[in-house]
């Protein structure tokens, strides 16, 4: 690998932890990356787990330090997303590339559609165990089922099911997402990495980018006004990399 490669993972790392913590869609930009630096697609979904495994820990540490956290909601939103994410990456381990390729492209379009949407204001509280029900839990599942499959714009999700559903802020959206996403990238990492479809190396080098971002975005995250205009800059960039994917 070039230092112009380590460097391009590192970099577009960085921008994606930051994006991932705050909003969504860090893996519409590095997914496609590790493909370009020739990963095979299954390999880059894989590899792609690691950063997105180390730049949760950073964030959910921050958070809970921060006294931000709540790990009883948490773990009930995540036990049906880890079972969802099992099933999705097990799927995500053998279907053809072509099949994987149009996914991607699917996915990275609609959620830059969704982005796109103004977000409605809302009288939000804060989520407690009693608010959550059945139609929720299948919404976990669901997520954790498309997460552990390819990961891309996640986060557009959990803004439908806990701010749009369930009326939480979006500073604590952020936090619990997180942290979900956390509980179920380890099962789905695993799933990965049984297979044989992960370069460790690779995605430790973009973990470290991603990392530098997460911790970032956490400070962002609690300031005064958040980081609206993330989502600009993601959908710029996603932009370029459409293009380059249609034309790959």
């Amino acid at each position: 690998m070039t230092v112009v490669e380590i460097g391009a993972l590192v970099l577009l790392g960085g921008v994606a932890g930051f994006i991932n913590v705050l909003s969504a869609g860090g893996s519409m930009l590095t997914l496609p990356l590790l493909m370009f630096l020739g990963l095979p697609p299954q390999v880059a979904n894989g590899t792609n787990r690691v950063a997105i495994t180390l730049q949760s820990v950073t964030a959910v540490g921050s958070f809970f330090r921060g006294g931000h956290g709540n790990l009883g909601v948490s773990l009930r939103l995540a036990i049906p997303a880890i079972l969802g994410s099992l099933l999705g990456a097990w799927i995500a381990t053998w279907i053809s590339r072509e099949v994987f390729e149009f996914v991607l492209v699917a996915a990275m379009i609609g959620a830059s559609a969704f982005m796109l949407l103004p977000q409605p204001q809302l009288d939000t509280r804060p989520l407690t165990p009693d608010r959550l029900g059945p139609v929720i839990y299948l919404a976990m599942f669901l997520i954790g089922l498309y997460g552990g499959f390819i990961q891309v714009g996640v986060g557009a999700l959990f803004i439908v099911v806990l701010y749009r559903m369930l009326r939480i802020d979006l500073r604590q959206v952020n936090v619990f997402k997180v942290a979900i996403i956390l509980l179920y990238t380890l099962p789905a990492l695993a799933i990965f990495a049984i297979n044989d479809q992960v370069w460790w190396g690779t995605g430790l080098l973009l973990a470290t980018g991603n990392i530098t971002g997460a911790m970032l975005a956490v400070k962002v995250n609690m300031g005064p006004k958040g980081a609206q205009w993330i989502k600009w800059l993601t959908l710029v960039m996603v932009a370029a990399i459409l293009v380059r994917l249609i034309f790959y």
